[in-house]
């Protein structure tokens, strides 16, 4: 069976790992990262091409060699080089990769000299104080290790939203050609825009379910039927999500999209609502005793309880309810709003296209600007840009602003934020700049105090413009650091800068959570897609739906605002 793209990506960065804990040439781990992070952002499935005979896209940094594994992946599902790789290494060392601190050099201390095989073993070590022996760990390593182990989600595995677009399209796509049916839509978590997903909730019209139900089970990726009956069924796809399908006349069809989308609490605060009024609401529709008297759209469940409609992002029960009651909800941030795009990258340091094409593609994706925001020279394994290099680009982007009329390129620079608090660059480099992007890159474990006062003395630098994914997370695979995050939003309401909602999937950072907070307090968030090749701009849509979580309307997103409107804004910042 030929992967998915998730399915390469995911096998390319596990043989990065092992090469990494054999201490492989650092390029030769670095290419298999870049490499599965090219594949998550193509537009268009790899597997799929060569089925139809094209080539592999032309994609920076992969040669031959790894095209051709590319290949093997997309048809076979199989590298032997992972195979090979695995035979090397204990098998509980990728699991041990990604909990905090622990690096391929302690990782293999930790097999060698203790004997690790399991992560339950681990655990046993660190409570026997045996771990705080061996060169190179401490206490406090040691206790974060604790709680990470402690911590560790014991339910289903969650995807991320990206991977669950990519299997969630080609399934629905499917559905919508079964016999009898007329709409199809996806409801749960993933409609609601959470960052990962459990499983996914599907909600189809059709006059007969079990002509449905069989076309839907029948799909070519499930692996196995958990159930299977006239109007629902469960499935389970070959990368492991569950797939449950409801099927309902038309005439439920808004009920039941409601009932199967809003989380728990939302949807029990409105069947209490309804229970007020002497109605009954459930996944069929709004009763009035035995009489059905609404449920073909969502817009009439919410009419039911003398509520305006309310967007499936703020579904959770956090106050959207009383909002809505009171005429006081948000009009949500949408993709069309977005001007411009304030973090890309581009080859000067490891992003994979030129500006050109860069600003190409956003003038495509509908930008009026974007940002060219490389990293400076700290980020040495980025070749990150010093003084002289930042000034060549700035001229650069001079020269291609003189010749387009399409889209502005602003000139700018990802900004390693010192542990000490300083910037990465002299304030004469900085000084030249439309913005400055600064960005915490090192040093992710330092004490909450710390850890607060060193971002708060970058924020105070006067060429600070932007926080960068302020938390520092990788969904999955990096908890942020510990930071007082009211603190900063604060410092930025009183300096007037503003923060970053990374649009990257394994990222969005700031969560919905944080955006909301900032909101409250009148700082302005740009969503950025943080591109590193031309296809990432399609990541906005992602910082979107977070954007919408928190409540985010057009007026409280920087880049909402036009080239015109926001160039102040910039120079209050720079000044």
């Amino acid at each position: 069976m030929p992967a998915h793209n998730t399915e390469i990506a995911d096998a390319l960065d596990q043989v990065a790992d092992l090469l990494e804990l054999e201490r492989a040439n650092p390029f030769r781990v670095r290419a298999y990262r870049n490499a599965a992070r090219a594949i998550r952002g193509l537009g268009s499935d790899v597997a799929s091409l060569l089925l139809r005979g094209e080539d592999l896209p032309a994609i920076r940094g992969i040669g031959k060699d790894l095209a051709g594994k590319i290949k093997e992946l997309a048809s076979t599902e199989h590298l032997p080089l992972l195979d090979e790789l695995r035979t090397h290494v204990p098998p509980v060392a990728l699991e041990l990769l990604r909990l905090p601190n622990l690096g391929p050099k302690r990782v293999k201390m930790l097999c060698d000299k203790l004997d690790i095989h399991s992560v339950e073993q681990l655990h046993r070590a660190l409570l026997d104080s045996r771990v705080r022996e061996l060169p190179g760990f401490s206490t406090g390593i040691e206790k974060k290790l604790l709680q990470a182990i402690e911590e560790r989600p014991k339910g289903p595995a969650r995807f991320k939203i990206a991977a669950v677009e990519g299997l969630v399209a080609p399934l629905l796509d499917h559905l919508r050609k079964a016999p009898g049916v007329d709409k199809v839509s996806v409801a749960g978590s993933y409609r609601r825009c959470q960052e990962t997903v459990g499983d996914i909730d599907i909600v189809a019209t059709a006059e007969k379910g079990p002509p449905v139900t069989r076309w839907f089970t029948r799909y070519e990726e499930v692996a196995r039927i958990a159930a299977a009956g006239d109007t629902r069924a469960t499935v389970v796809l070959r990368s492991g999500l569950q797939v449950d399908l409801r099927i309902v006349p038309a005439k439920s069809y808004g009920a039941a999209l409601h009932y199967f989308t809003g989380s728990k609490a939302h949807n029990i605060a409105i069947r209490r609502m309804g229970q007020e009024r002497g109605l009954k609401i459930n996944e069929y529709g709004v009763f009035r005793g035995r009489r059905r008297i609404a449920g073909e759209t969502e817009a009439e469940i919410y009419r039911a309880v003398d509520l305006p409609f309310i967007p499936p992002e703020l579904r959770e029960n956090r106050g959207e309810i009383e909002a809505a009651a009171a005429d006081r909800l948000p009009k949500l941030v949408e993709l069309a709003d977005l001007r411009g795009d304030l973090h890309a990258h581009s080859t000067a340091t490891d992003g994979h296209n030129s500006i050109e094409e860069m600003a190409a593609a956003a003038s495509a994706a509908g930008l009026a600007y974007i940002a060219i925001t490389e990293h400076s020279r700290h980020l040495a394994m980025a070749h990150g840009l010093d003084p002289a290099r930042l000034r060549r680009q700035a001229a650069e982007i001079e020269r291609f602003n003189g010749g387009r009329r399409d889209i502005t390129v602003l000139r700018g620079i990802e900004v390693d934020i010192l542990e000490d608090g300083a910037l990465d660059l002299p304030d004469s480099a900085l000084g030249e700049l439309d913005l400055v992007v600064a960005a915490v890159h090192t040093r992710f474990n330092l004490s909450r105090d710390k850890q607060t006062e060193r971002i708060l003395r970058a924020m105070e630098h006067p060429h600070f413009t932007v926080l960068a994914h302020p938390t520092g997370r990788l969904i999955g695979e990096r908890e942020p650091y510990d930071v007082d995050m009211p603190r900063l939003i604060e410092a930025a309401r009183e300096r007037g800068c503003f923060l970053e909602l990374n649009a990257h999937p394994d990222r969005l950072d700031l969560s919905e959570v944080h955006c909301r907070m900032a909101k409250e307090a009148g700082v302005l968030l740009s969503i950025a897609s943080d591109a590193h090749r031309t296809g990432d701009f399609a990541y906005l849509r992602f910082g979107v739906g977070q954007a919408r979580r928190g409540w985010l309307a057009p007026q409280d997103v920087l880049n909402a605002r036009s080239l015109r409107e926001l160039r102040p804004l910039l120079r209050r910042t720079m000044a």
